[in-house]
C-alpha cells in the first residue's frame, strides 16, 4: 500500500476475511476463514475499513448455491458500514475518514434502455457486492464511489448495516406492493427486512398483520406495533390491501394471494424463491389481484430510504457477532435463530508496518475521526 495515513493508522497489506469455497448447505461449512490481501481501489473506487457488515439472506443463497457462482471464492457481504481509508485517483466528493455505506448494487452500464428509463435495477450488465466482487465479510472492502451511500446520523454502525439491504429492499418492496393510504398490509416472514418495512408502513398509518413461523419474531412484531401476528401459513384477521412475502418459500405465494382483498397486490421481496405450487385462478388471482416480483433496487431507492430513515428514526433490532464467527451467524440465520438482523463486527486491525506495495489510484490522503 501507499503510505496512506488514516484515522486508524497505516493500512496493512493483509486482512482476515471469509470466502465461499464450494457452495453447499451451510451445515457443511462452505465458508472458510482465511487471510487475504487488502484490496487496492481502482481509480473510481473507495477503499473502506469495515466497521460492521449485516448478514443477509442473500449471503446464504450465495453460500449455499441457490444463486449461481459469479466469482469463485467470493467474500460475501453487502450491508457494509465503514470508514474511507483511501480514494482512487478519479474520485471526487469523498474524503478519508468519512463514514460510508456499501450496498448490493455496485455497477450498471448507464446506457441500456433500463438505465435510461430510471430502472437501473434491471440492467443486464449489473454487478453486485458480495457476489460479483468481494464484500464485507472481511476487514476491508472496496466500492465504486458512485455507488457508495451517505449515512444518516443517529444510528450506530451496527444499526446502520441492515439498512443497506434489508432496509432498502424492504422500502422498494413496499412501493411495489402499492399499499393504499391507511391500508391493511400483510407481511409474510419477519426477519431483518420485514421488521424495518413494518415500521415504515406503520409510520404511514397502515394496519400491519405479520405471519411468520418464529414465535420470537411474532412477539417482536407485536412490540413494534403490528395489529396481529400469527403463523406463516395462517390467515390474517381481515382481508389485505397489500402483502409482502419476505420468506423465500414459494408455498406461501398462494397463501398470501388468497388473503388479498379485491385489487390487492402481493410483492415478493426475495432474490430467490422455492418453487411456487399451481395457482387457482378464481381463488388466487381473480378480482384483479396482482403478483409482483422485486429485483434489487436503484440508487435512488437507496438514497430515498436512507433519507427517510434519517427523518423518522427506525428501531433496528440486531444480533451482533464477531467477524470470526461469520459461519455461526450464517448458520443461525438459516436456522431462524436470529432476532432482527445479524451483524458482523470485525476485530480492530492491529497497527501494521507499511511495506510500500504500490496502490495505483489511491493517493495519499489524510483524515481524522
Amino acid at each position: 500500500m501507499t503510505d496512506t495515513a488514516t484515522p486508524a493508522g497505516p493500512i496493512p497489506d493483509r486482512m482476515t476475511g471469509w470466502q465461499v469455497t464450494t457452495p453447499a448447505p451451510v451445515a457443511d461449512r462452505p465458508l472458510r476463514a482465511t487471510t487475504l490481501p487488502v484490496p487496492t481501489p481502482a481509480a473510481d473506487e473507495l477503499l473502506v475499513r469495515v466497521l460492521a457488515c449485516g448478514v443477509c439472506r442473500t449471503d446464504l443463497h450465495v453460500t449455499e448455491g441457490d444463486l449461481p457462482v459469479h466469482r469463485p471464492g467470493v467474500v460475501p457481504g453487502h450491508e457494509v458500514v465503514g470508514r474511507v481509508v483511501a480514494v482512487g485517483a478519479g474520485v471526487t466528493g469523498w474524503a478519508v475518514g468519512e463514514r460510508v455505506g456499501v450496498a448490493w448494487l455496485r455497477h450498471t452500464c448507464g446506457h441500456c434502455r433500463y438505465c435510461r428509463a430510471g430502472a437501473e435495477n434491471l440492467c443486464l450488465a449489473s454487478r453486485y457486492t458480495g457476489w460479483d466482487a468481494d464484500g464485507g465479510y472481511a476487514q476491508y472492502t472496496t466500492v465504486p464511489a458512485g455507488y457508495a451511500y451517505r449515512l444518516p446520523a443517529g444510528y450506530s454502525d451496527v444499526e446502520l448495516a441492515p439498512l443497506l439491504c434489508a432496509g432498502i429492499i424492504g422500502y422498494r418492496a413496499l412501493l411495489r406492493a402499492e399499499l393504499p393510504a391507511g391500508g391493511r398490509l400483510g407481511i409474510y416472514g419477519f426477519g431483518a427486512s420485514a421488521h424495518l418495512t413494518a415500521q415504515l408502513a406503520l409510520a404511514q398509518g397502515a394496519t400491519v398483520h405479520v405471519l411468520t413461523r418464529s414465535a420470537a419474531a411474532r412477539q417482536l412484531a407485536l412490540e413494534l406495533g403490528a395489529a396481529s401476528a400469527g403463523p406463516a401459513d395462517g390467515a390474517p384477521p381481515e382481508p389485505l390491501d397489500a402483502a409482502i412475502l419476505f420468506a423465500p418459500v414459494g408455498t406461501l405465494v398462494p397463501v398470501a394471494l388468497a388473503a388479498l382483498d379485491a385489487g390487492g397486490t402481493l410483492s415478493v421481496a426475495g432474490i430467490h424463491l422455492t418453487d411456487i405450487p399451481p395457482l387457482n385462478y378464481q381463488r388466487h388471482l381473480f378480482r384483479e389481484r396482482t403478483l409482483r416480483s422485486v429485483t434489487a433496487n436503484t440508487r435512488d431507492d437507496g438514497r430515498r430510504f436512507l433519507d427517510l430513515a434519517g427523518r423518522h428514526h427506525l428501531h433496528v433490532t440486531t444480533t451482533p457477532y464477531p467477524l470470526a464467527q461469520a459461519d455461526r451467524a450464517l448458520a443461525d440465520l438459516a436456522g431462524d435463530r436470529v432476532e432482527g438482523a445479524a451483524v458482523l463486527v470485525p476485530e480492530p486491525s492491529p497497527a501494521a508496518p507499511v511495506t510500500g506495495r504500490p496502490s495505483p489510484g489511491a493517493p495519499v490522503t489524510g483524515g481524522t475521526e
